[in-house]
C-alpha cells in the first residue's frame, strides 16, 4: 500500500517539468518578439538613412550586425522551442498534433539524446552567426590576422559538415 502510493507520488512528481515547457515556450516567444523588434529598427534606421542620404562610414557592416543579431536571438528561440517540446514529449506526453500529417519532425522527440543532439546542433548554429557577428567589426591588419581568420573559416566549415554527419546512417 505504501510503496503504491509513494510510486504514484513518484509518477506524477514528473509534472514538475511544466515549469520547464511553459517558461521555456515563454522564454522563446520574448526572444521572438526582441528579434523581431531589433530587425524593424534595422529597417527603420535603413530607411532613415536613404531617405536623408546619409552615409554613414559603417553603415553595411552595422545592418549586417543588426540582422545577424537578430537571427541569433531567432536561433536561441528555436532552442528554446525544442526543448520545450522535447521536454513535454519526453515526461509528460507525446504531442498528438506533432504525429499528423502537419507535425514537424523537427519537434518530434523520442529519446533524451535525440533531445541532445537536436538542441546541440542549434547552439553550434549560434555559435556559428555570433562567431560571424564579431568578425564583422573585427580591423585585420597583418597578413597573420588574415591566416588566422581564414584558419577559423575553414575550422568552422569543417565542424558543420561533420555536424551534418551525425546521426545520419
Amino acid at each position: 500500500m505504501i510503496e503504491k502510493l509513494f510510486e504514484g507520488a513518484i509518477w506524477r512528481s514528473r509534472f514538475i517539468v511544466l515549469l520547464a515547457v511553459v517558461f521555456g515556450l515563454l522564454g522563446a516567444v520574448i526572444l521572438f518578439i526582441v528579434a523581431s523588434i531589433d530587425i524593424w529598427d534595422v529597417g527603420v534606421y535603413t530607411f532613415n538613412t536613404l531617405v536623408t542620404h546619409a552615409h554613414p562610414e559603417n553603415f553595411h557592416e552595422d545592418i549586417v550586425a543588426g540582422i545577424i543579431g537578430a537571427v541569433d536571438l531567432y536561433l536561441i528561440a528555436v532552442v528554446m522551442f525544442i526543448f520545450s517540446f522535447g521536454i513535454y514529449e519526453l515526461f509528460i506526453s507525446d504531442i498528438d498534433e506533432a504525429e499528423g500529417h502537419s507535425g514537424s519532425k523537427i519537434l518530434a522527440i523520442h529519446t533524451l539524446d535525440e533531445l541532445k543532439d537536436k538542441i546541440a546542433k542549434v547552439i553550434v548554429m549560434v555559435l556559428v552567426v555570433n562567431f560571424f557577428q564579431r568578425v564583422l567589426h573585427t580591423q585585420f591588419t597583418t597578413p597573420l590576422e588574415m591566416l588566422y581568420f581564414a584558419g577559423s573559416i575553414t575550422l568552422l566549415a569543417g565542424g558543420l559538415y561533420f555536424l551534418s554527419k551525425v546521426g545520419k546512417h
